[in-house]
């Protein structure tokens, strides 16, 4: 059933293009978009890769729905578009340009065909999760496994960062209306990889009185990350590697925080029974026992939330407890991940890779969002404008504790409906 709204009643020309932030009227498709495009002749830094262009309306399948973007996340996958690694996401959806994006809040503008549970005036946000829904793991199974499985906005060519944006019905979910129309759009795709990552995986799923070591306790997921479980009941144990972010994490409610900057054991495994080993191995050790001194003596990790990758997975595999879980979701850091394996047979731990979420995890995870358990730890709104800087700040890690956000047609921040944003454009 789609959700009961009132639509507002405003006055509006039927143009077949309009300047970003102008309403056109409700339901009314123009034939073109500004959009901020990367093309393949252009990969590399986001600041160089993102130019604005004036691009068609995409078209819709029976399933398909079209979002007017309110405002849209900006997180790590719109620098890989941008760079064209770890792979160019024109190998993969043959494009001529590629719409980076895979978080938005916005309003439903259309509706394919055979679209049910949504109409057209539902204030959305959006998951970035995209299956043909014919295949035995849709349908019964587990549709992360799915053949078909893509990220919107970055393994298909048609993400938030256009006026429009093009999603199967699937991926809309409703609104916090407690939030403004940029904190609805910082959030989806961090928390929702955090559920997965910490309750998707089976018998690993944490439970109470367990605890986590959290790497980039600050950043998008991890802040999350310390939230959901928080709300589990278990214990999160946040990395930082800035002083400055350690009151952020303690607030969120981190058991403990370690700064890494305070040991000498990131990169790439040295070779085992080297000189070069023994000293990672002790200063490793140092910070096992600093761990220790959080979750008390012996105690090691039930769980280890990675993402940075190469410099710290060696790491990650030594302080996990026998029997835990190391999961990971993404190599910020680098790829190439090293580990001393007499480790993981003998002690009996499992290394998990997670992807982003299906539409049952990203749902459970909106609905604490929806009932104000969660904070969306929104630290920066960028105009439509500075996308592009944004992004750079971002590679750079020169961003902010929290997630990012960037307004598209809502003309400025602290608005939390259609109504608020017509008003400020008058």
């Amino acid at each position: 059933m789609a959700l009961d709204t009132t639509i507002a009643q405003y006055d509006a020309p039927e143009k077949d293009l309009y300047e970003v932030g102008e309403m056109p009227p409700m339901g009314h498709v123009p034939k073109q978009m500004y959009a901020w495009a990367i093309r393949r002749e252009r990969h590399g830094e986001p600041d160089k890769a993102m130019l604005q262009e004036v691009v068609d309306v995409p078209h819709l399948d029976s399933h398909d729905v079209l979002v007017l973007v309110m405002a849209a996340g900006v997180n790590y996958n719109g620098v890989w578009a941008a760079l064209g690694v770890p792979i160019s996401p024109f190998d993969g959806h043959k494009q001529p340009y590629h719409i980076a994006g895979s978080d938005a809040s916005g309003i439903v503008w259309a509706v394919g065909d055979k679209v049910k549970r949504w109409k057209v005036g539902d204030e959305v946000v959006i998951h970035c999760n995209q299956d043909d829904g014919d295949d035995e793991e849709c349908n019964g199974g587990d549709p992360m496994y799915s053949p078909s499985q893509r990220i919107w906005g970055y393994e298909t060519p048609d993400g938030s960062f256009s006026q429009f944006t093009r999603v199967q019905a699937q991926q809309l979910m409703p609104r916090p209306k407690h939030l403004t129309w940029e904190e609805s759009a910082c959030y989806t795709l961090t928390l929702a990889t955090a559920y997965r990552m910490l309750f998707g995986h089976e018998p690993h799923d944490l439970k109470p009185g367990q605890n986590v070591l959290v790497w980039g306790a600050s950043g998008g997921l991890g802040s999350y990350a310390i939230q959901l479980i928080n709300t589990a009941g278990a214990n999160a144990i946040g990395v930082i590697s800035d002083e400055s972010k350690r009151q952020f994490v303690l607030d969120l409610g981190a058991k403990g925080v370690l700064n890494r900057k305070d040991f000498n054991c990131w990169g790439q495994l040295p070779t085992v029974n080297t000189p070069e080993y023994k000293a990672w191995f002790d200063e490793t050790r140092k910070f096992g026992k600093a761990i220790w001194d959080i979750t008390g003596k012996g105690v090691n990790v039930d769980m280890v939330f990675e993402h940075p990758g190469e410099a710290t997975f060696p790491v990650s595999t030594f302080v996990v407890k026998k029997g835990g879980m190391v999961v990971i979701c993404a190599g910020t850091s680098g790829f190439n991940l090293t580990f001393d394996v007499r480790y993981m047979w003998m002690h009996q731990k499992r290394l998990q890779g997670s992807h982003f979420a299906h539409l049952k995890q990203a749902s459970s995870a909106n609905k604490l969002m929806l009932e104000r358990r969660l904070d969306p730890c929104m630290s920066e709104v960028f105009t439509w404008a500075d996308l592009p800087q944004a992004h750079m700040k971002m590679m750079r890690n020169e961003h902010k504790p929290g997630n990012m956000s960037v307004l598209v047609q809502a003309p400025k921040t602290g608005l939390r409906t259609l109504e608020d944003a017509l008003e400020a454009r008058q």
